[in-house]
């Protein structure tokens, strides 16, 4: 029992040191406090005595309100920093935008100078290519004019204003973009035809049978005065000179060498090639052969050389074109591809 009243006492003597600590501590820190609002309250005075005039200026403060003043003059120099910084950066941001518009207006103004001339261009196009397919027999305006009221690009040279500040140079470029779209199987007509005509001329003898396009005619097909006897006759074919020997001979259409020969008293060294669509065509008094029989040969490729051989009065070729057993004008179908220049 002795103890526990002991511990008991202990226990209430702690309790009471402790609020005894406590209220000392309590009076301290107000105490302390009174003292502070005493000095941050005690007023102070300053002042102001002009030399120009009688009345003297006293202005009263305390450190309180001194502390407050430095407080709001310091937020709104902080407050005036902070803004002047965002000011000068957005003062930078909009100048480089604007210099970037300027850069961007420059660009849209060469965009229109430049879809101005597109279009005088696709005007000439479109002429073009309708007088093209025309001589083709073939119809542009028909299929590919979207408005029937007027021609395939008039509504590029005859459009109101867009509403809105709308680029018109915008909608130039969809319409000629329609345009051009509506005129791609045109165009491949027309690469269709030109390739079939240029297969057509590579199974025809439509070149000229000496290499380069040089030499000349000596004597043409038909009716001629023999150089041997001095007599009219019916000359076979034409006579080619470039008054040398060894120049290359072509084979003036793909196709298949059916014959080489020599005859001493006639066509000499002469080569036969059988081409398609019933057409022969027969080389003759060369200097040399360099295709053999079999062979395939395609146009412009070398079958001999110019020579004086068989019954010749110099170097020459003589150069045939048959159609089945007849023969033909050879002239009529070397000048094919040069009549088809002029009249496109």
């Amino acid at each position: 029992m002795a103890s526990v009243h002991a511990y008991k006492r202990f226990e209430n003597s702690l309790v009471q040191k402790v609020k005894n600590m406590i209220l000392l501590i309590g009076k301290g820190m107000l105490r302390g406090g009174t003292l502070l609002f005493q000095v941050l309250t005690r007023r102070y005075t300053i002042v102001l005595v002009p030399h120009s005039a009688q009345k003297v200026y006293n202005l009263h403060f305390t450190l309180l309100s001194f502390a407050c003043f430095i407080l709001v003059l310091a937020g709104l120099t902080g407050v005036f920093f902070l803004y002047g910084t965002a000011y000068n950066t957005a003062r930078g941001s909009f100048a480089d935008k604007d210099s970037r518009l300027q850069d961007t207006q420059a660009s849209l103004d060469q965009l229109r100078d430049e879809t101005s001339l597109l279009l005088r261009e696709a005007k000439g196009f479109e002429t073009a290519l309708s007088d093209t397919l025309s001589s083709l027999g073939s119809d542009l305006g028909g299929r590919n004019n979207p408005n029937p009221g007027g021609g395939d690009l008039s509504s590029f040279f005859d459009i109101t204003e867009t509403p809105d500040g709308i680029l018109q140079e915008v909608h130039d470029v969809r319409q000629l973009a329609g345009y051009l779209s509506s005129v791609v199987e045109p165009v491949k007509e027309i690469g269709t035809l030109l390739n079939s005509q240029s297969a057509l001329l590579t199974e025809i003898p439509s070149i000229w049978p000496i290499k380069g396009g040089i030499g000349h005619v000596s004597m043409f097909f038909g009716q001629n005065t023999n150089p041997f006897s001095g007599q009219y006759y019916i000359h076979k074919g034409i006579d080619l000179s470039t008054y040398r020997q060894g120049d290359p001979i072509v084979a003036t259409a793909d196709g298949q060498v059916v014959t080489i020969d020599y005859e001493h008293s006639g066509f000499g060294n002469n080569v036969i090639i059988k081409h398609k669509h019933g057409f022969y065509t027969r080389y003759a008094h060369m200097l040399t052969i360099q295709v053999k029989t079999g062979q395939r040969v395609q146009q412009g490729e070398v079958i001999g050389y110019i020579g004086n051989t068989g019954l010749s009065t110099g170097p020459h070729l003589h150069y045939e074109v048959h159609i089945g057993s007849d023969v033909v004008d050879p002239y009529k179908y070397i000048t094919i591809r040069s009549n088809l220049s002029r009249s496109h």
